[in-house]
């Protein structure tokens, strides 16, 4: 049975009567007496005593610590917590041909957050295109705030001779992540604690492609492109929410992997982190999902509540949702009656399960109302 944890009026009620029973012919509970006063301050040392309590009872377990005693136990399995990602894309600027911008310069964007070149470019044909990608503030942090939209504009931090101080992003910005939050780090902590490493089972593939910043979903699967091989699924829902958190890059094998083809982008930064803690003889592939988009028709739901009922929906089928599985119908049923306010709706369609073909991920797709 659970403590309970007195109230402070309940503190203070007992206060008082301690002292009254300490003090014969005294009255702690008179409104104006000085004994009153003293039970309420004991009263109040107690409560905070019994918060600070609550407190150490939550940090005693990875499934309720928050902050740097969540980092602590983790620390204990080797789950460490994700930095930011830094957001990084392409600048067009104008100029004279022959004028380079070198690696390393500095470009602000129009709202003040700071970038760096990671490419040096020279001038052709008036026009100059340089790589670049966010700076971490002073705390280490920008992440998911150095995304932006292709043509914003931004300016050379330092003026370079023949090139127009003002560009334009030619490119969206984006692989910016903030720091791993508690909640989705304590999922991490907490799958270690539930599954031991095992030498390479399924769990382990999982584990090892959640450490990598940005990669908020993983699936394994055994013998996917025949035998020896091992599939990984990944998305990266926030660094990549422009692209619905699908990864950006080709599928494949690590750099070092001579058996088969080598990722680019998003995959091969997981394929890497992996390739060296796999078991040596298997053939990792790291792989985007297939989007396989939902569509659904419902009847009955208020216009005011559809944005909520689209949202509960596409959050439901991210929850639910793992390559090669199934749509379940019983589920949107339920996320719908969920929503605040919907009481009265039918689901026209689907309506029944929808399995999944291999490799597909299912995403929210037209929803038709009446």
């Amino acid at each position: 049975m659970p403590f309970s944890r007195p109230t402070l009026t309940q503190l203070r009620n007992a206060s008082a009567q301690q002292l009254s029973a300490e003090l014969p012919g005294a009255d702690a509970l008179l409104r104006f007496s000085n004994l009153r006063v003293i039970a309420d301050i004991d009263a109040a040392l107690a409560c905070m005593l019994y918060g600070y309590l609550d407190w150490i009872a939550l940090q005693c377990t990875p499934f309720t610590a928050t902050d740097e005693y969540l980092e602590a136990w983790g620390a204990l399995k080797g789950v460490t917590r994700k930095p930011c990602a830094q957001a990084s894309g392409s600048i067009a600027f104008t100029g004279t041909n022959g004028k380079v911008i070198s690696l390393g310069a500095g470009v602000t964007r129009s709202d003040g957050l700071a970038y760096v070149t990671t490419s040096a470019a020279e001038v052709s044909g008036g026009t100059v295109t340089v790589t670049a990608s966010a700076v971490p503030d002073p705390q280490g942090l920008t992440g998911a705030n150095g995304d932006g939209a292709a043509g914003t504009q931004f300016t050379l931090a330092s003026a370079v001779a023949g090139i127009d101080s003002t560009g334009t992003a030619v490119t969206a910005f984006v692989g910016g992540a903030d720091i791993e939050s508690d909640a989705d780090y304590r999922n991490r902590v907490v799958l270690v604690y539930q599954n031991p490493p095992q030498g390479g089972d399924a769990a382990d593939y999982v584990e090892w492609a959640l450490a990598v910043p940005g990669v908020t979903r993983a699936w394994c699967v055994g013998c996917g492109y025949g035998a020896g091989t091992v599939v990984v699924y990944i998305m990266l829902d926030a660094a990549n929410a422009v692209y619905d958190g699908f990864p950006q890059g080709m599928d494949g094998c690590a750099t070092d992997e001579t058996r088969g083809p080598t990722a680019t982008g998003d995959q091969l930064t997981v394929a890497n982190t992996i390739y060296p803690l796999r078991p040596v003889t298997a053939l990792v592939y790291v792989v985007s999902p297939i989007p396989y988009p939902v569509d659904i028709s419902i009847s009955g739901v208020a216009v005011q509540y559809q944005a909520a009922v689209s949202a509960a929906l596409d959050a439901q089928l991210k929850t639910d949702g793992q390559p090669g599985g199934e749509v379940i119908l019983a589920h949107l049923w339920s996320t719908v009656s969920s929503v605040p306010g919907v009481n009265d709706f039918l689901i026209l369609s689907p309506v029944q399960d929808i399995p999944l073909p291999a490799g597909a991920l299912p995403t929210l797709g037209a929803i038709a109302w009446s």
